[in-house]
């Protein structure tokens, strides 16, 4: 049995508060446009955030928030993450995903699970997130692929003693499918040791563009029935929006009125996703 107090915890967390899982049983989920809510939320909160990405198969979030074309730098303490926002309310936003570094976000990853292994760890250790003064980030949110797979597994052991993880926020639609895979990753924190922070129902019901009303295109419920049926929270359901997509495509970082942070203040889903991550902090750590 190996001893905690002999496991090294990851330098580069030693001035991150809190730490949050991004899960999902199955691609499509729209997991990857969840945690860029959830940060934005946080910011707008006036939180210091950073975001890993390590969906090594799919780094979306560089594009997400508009800075694919940036780069990473590496200095003597490691890799410095890409500095998205800093905002009025004391609120920031860094960056670190795979994306930077594959160029064109054409090219795949053919890697082998020990690759795979070995580029999580690295991150895990080698991301600066803390200033150079030393200042503390509020939330580190980290953005995994879909399932249960090497990464998972990777991401378990750097964080196994880590003090600050908070736990995981799982990302589902309404869809049965979709539900039934929940169950096999909340199997997988139930044996890493992960708590479960709650359930979000993502894709739940149609935003319409003119006239905002929400109709249910799929089924609905499924998230809330899956929370009662194993007793762990339910933070809520999010809507599809096409008018959250528009907002992806429109911003432009060199504009203040054009950044998504900004452009997000006019999005319906702004109050819902409020509300969610209120519930998140209102969770006992």
């Amino acid at each position: 049995m190996s001893n905690p107090e002999l496991q090294e915890t990851p330098k580069s967390l030693n001035n991150v508060k809190h730490i949050v899982l991004i899960l999902s049983g199955k691609g499509g989920v729209g997991k990857s446009s969840v945690t860029t809510q959830t940060a934005l939320t946080l910011v707008n909160k006036g939180f210091k955030v950073g975001v890993l990405d390590i969906d090594l198969t799919g780094p979306s979030l560089p594009r997400m928030f508009g800075v694919e074309h940036q780069k990473v730098h590496q200095s003597s303490r490691g890799w410095v993450p890409v500095q998205v926002y800093n905002t009025a309310n004391g609120g920031s936003l860094k960056l670190m995903s795979l994306g930077f570094l594959i160029g064109d976000r054409g090219n795949s990853i053919v890697w082998r699970g020990p690759k795979k292994t070995a580029m999580i760890k690295q991150f895990m250790k080698d991301v600066i997130w803390s200033g150079n003064d030393g200042e503390e980030l509020d939330y580190l949110l980290i953005d995994t692929p879909p399932g249960t797979s090497d990464e998972h597994i990777a991401i378990a052991e750097e964080l196994r003693y880590v003090s600050q993880l908070d736990g995981a926020i799982i990302v589902t639609t309404p869809q049965l499918v979709a539900t039934s895979d929940v169950k096999k990753e909340i199997n997988f924190c139930k044996k890493v040791n992960f708590k479960i922070l709650g359930i979000i129902e993502n894709m739940s019901g149609f935003i319409c563009p003119h006239c905002s009303e929400c109709t249910n295109i799929f089924s609905s419920g499924g998230g809330l029935a899956l929370s009662n049926q194993l007793n762990l929270k339910y933070l809520g359901n999010i809507p599809i929006d096409p008018n959250f997509v528009e907002l992806i495509e429109l911003q432009n970082n060199e504009q203040e009125d054009k950044k998504l942070i900004n452009l997000y203040d006019k999005s319906e889903l702004k109050p819902i996703m409020s509300d969610i991550i209120d519930k998140v902090l209102d969770t006992p750590t």
